[in-house]
């Protein structure tokens, strides 16, 4: 049995920890309910941009009326051979299986597409550490993505790493996900990929989120979502998040925003509203298709901060209950370490006693 000045630290130590994750749990709601606010702030735009497309797409003859071939090259569908894959993962630990429960779809999601060619976009220092140990990385694929020319067949592997985006996840400016936009977009206009994938923590409460796989490019039907692969927390899970909700006073029922979006999702739509446009249809509809996609993409960014939070808030609350009970667990063997020295050192002197 441990002595009692070694158990005097070890309690002393474990009060310290206690403090430093009951205190990370605290910042982590806080930081939820600002990223929670920026996720739903995003989606207004997002939904009003949609509208706008759809009714550019009714001005537009998006087909060749010869060979019915879509005119933008964003709307084009080939067979899937080159497949780029986006993951959006968290930037720092101590966030339970958070980044790790992202990496494990985007595995599961590699090995369905093992017959085709496969190059992967890291944003996240945990997703960039993870598929730079386990595939090439070949920036100069990148290089070739950001030019004007198309990128030639050269590859160090069926699967590779073409481009990571370290830091942009706590910072989530609409600029850093314009830029993965324009990766992807011009690559997609070359030709040099079939069709795009983005893995991301989708993040409606605390209790209510779910990893999916959806499919951004081609764009089959705006405002419809492709939804490849998801998955559902488990009933434990859910219970952790709302324990750890309650300590930490954040809210875990999903925010109704049900006024704001159908405000958002009739802008435009009613009946006998039409609009002027300055430039060309067409011409719009260029420009707004990439930014489009960008908006997909910072609402991944946004939706997974969100999710980050949550997932350390209640990983920090598990840490700060472990410690309450090893706080216990020690002072009950420091007691009992103590009163064994107490009982010794009277049996000690009873038994000097009675040899006088």
């Amino acid at each position: 049995m441990a002595n009692i000045l070694e158990l005097k630290r070890r309690i002393r130590s474990t009060k310290n920890t206690r403090q430093i994750t009951k205190a990370m749990q605290m910042v982590s709601a806080a930081k939820l309910r600002r990223a929670q606010d920026r996720a739903l702030a995003a989606r207004p735009y997002a939904q009003m941009l949609t509208n706008v497309l759809k009714s550019l797409v009714s001005r537009v003859d998006n087909f060749d009326p010869i060979t019915g071939e879509p005119i933008h090259p964003l709307l084009v569908r080939r067979e899937e051979k080159n497949v780029l894959l986006v993951v959006v993962s968290g930037e720092k630990g101590l966030a339970g299986a958070f980044s790790s429960n992202i990496l494990k779809n985007a595995a599961t999601f590699i090995e369905t597409k093992r017959d085709k060619n496969i190059d992967i976009i890291a944003v996240g220092r945990k997703s960039r550490d993870y598929f730079r140990k386990r595939y090439p990385f070949c920036p100069n694929a990148l290089e070739k993505h950001l030019g004007e020319e198309p990128a030639s067949n050269e590859r160090k592997g069926p699967i590779q790493v073409v481009d990571e985006h370290v830091g942009v996840i706590g910072k989530n400016t609409y600029a850093a996900a314009s830029e993965v936009a324009k990766e992807v977009v011009r690559a997609y206009r070359h030709g040099e990929i079939d069709s795009v994938y983005v893995v991301f923590n989708e993040f409606k409460s605390v209790i209510s989120q779910r990893l999916v796989v959806e499919e951004i490019l081609p764009i089959v039907k705006l405002g419809e979502r492709d939804i490849t692969q998801s998955t559902e927390p488990g009933d434990e899970e859910r219970k952790r998040a709302i324990e750890a909700a309650k300590h930490a006073g954040a809210d875990i029922h999903e925010l109704d925003t049900s006024a704001v979006d159908a405000m958002a999702a009739t802008f435009g739509t009613g009946d006998g509203i039409d609009y002027i446009y300055e430039q060309k249809p067409s011409t719009l509809m260029r420009d707004l298709l990439p930014k489009f996609v960008a908006v997909q993409l910072y609402r991944s960014m946004l939706e997974s901060e969100a999710a980050e939070h949550a997932a350390r808030m209640t990983a920090m609350d598990s840490a700060t209950n472990n410690a309450s009970d090893m706080i216990d667990s020690l002072t009950l063997a420091m007691n009992r370490a103590r009163q064994a020295k107490i009982t010794t050192e009277i049996i000690e002197i009873v038994s000097g006693a009675a040899a006088l």
